[in-house]
């Protein structure tokens, strides 16, 4: 189930796309949402779908461990060089919103160890609604919501849900089983978001993470221009 609210285009992208040498940079797009939400898993399917196409490299956040990235590990979603994590130490809205120093350098380790990269993956660790990037860390963020979390997520608002760049709706498939009615969720987000775009996926069914790799293709094709 995919609303497509006549976006115009992908995300407005003004970022400065060199580095300071004048390489061209990575897109950076990150992936916030509360805890167990389906970001990992995402940012998993979203490397398995790209990786042949484009240069990837992820940066994890979690405030104590690297699970996050341990699991990307186990998955074998990208070579061990291409994704490094990033010990929080605090709520993990901090570093990707407050002081995002640990997140830049994470990027430009990346950058120049394994570069040139087309595209870097920044996951947040579990927050709540209102975890947001700062544009001075990425370029365009995705934020998770899941329909185990209760249908009026999206009425609720927040940054997260509201003024990200995408929306995702998770584990569509669990619905039937938590009393979610994805029509409800849809029509609150079409409130929230107006002309935003919003994703309904499973990633247990044959489409997957599909339409969100579609649209992770767009902002390249955006910011390659």
């Amino acid at each position: 189930m995919h609303l497509d609210h006549s976006h115009e285009g992908p995300a407005a992208i003004s970022a400065d796309a060199h580095r300071g040498d004048g390489t061209r940079r990575a897109l950076r797009v990150g992936l916030g949402g509360p805890v167990g939400s389906g970001k990992t898993a995402t940012v998993a399917a979203l490397c398995r779908a790209l990786r042949d196409q484009f240069s990837i490299a992820v940066v994890t956040n979690d405030i104590y461990t690297r699970e996050d990235a341990a699991f990307l590990l186990r998955n074998a979603v990208l070579p061990p060089e291409r994704i490094q994590a990033v010990e929080t130490g605090a709520c993990p809205h901090t570093a990707i919103r407050d002081d995002i120093s640990a997140n830049l350098e994470a990027v430009e380790d990346l950058e120049d160890s394994v570069g040139p990269l087309d595209l870097i993956l920044v996951e947040s660790g579990g927050d709540n609604l209102t975890a947001t990037f700062s544009k001075g860390l990425v370029d365009a963020q995705i934020f998770v919501i899941d329909v185990a979390g209760g249908d009026d997520i999206p009425r609720k608002g927040g940054p997260g849900v509201t003024t990200a760049d995408l929306l995702v709706v998770n584990k569509t498939d669990l619905a039937p089983y938590v009393g979610s009615d994805l029509g409800r969720m849809a029509r609150d987000a079409k409130e929230q978001r107006a002309e935003l775009p919003v994703v309904f996926q499973s990633l247990r069914s044959q489409a997957g993470v599909a339409q969100v790799a579609d649209w992770v293709r767009e902002q390249l094709a955006a910011w390659a221009a």
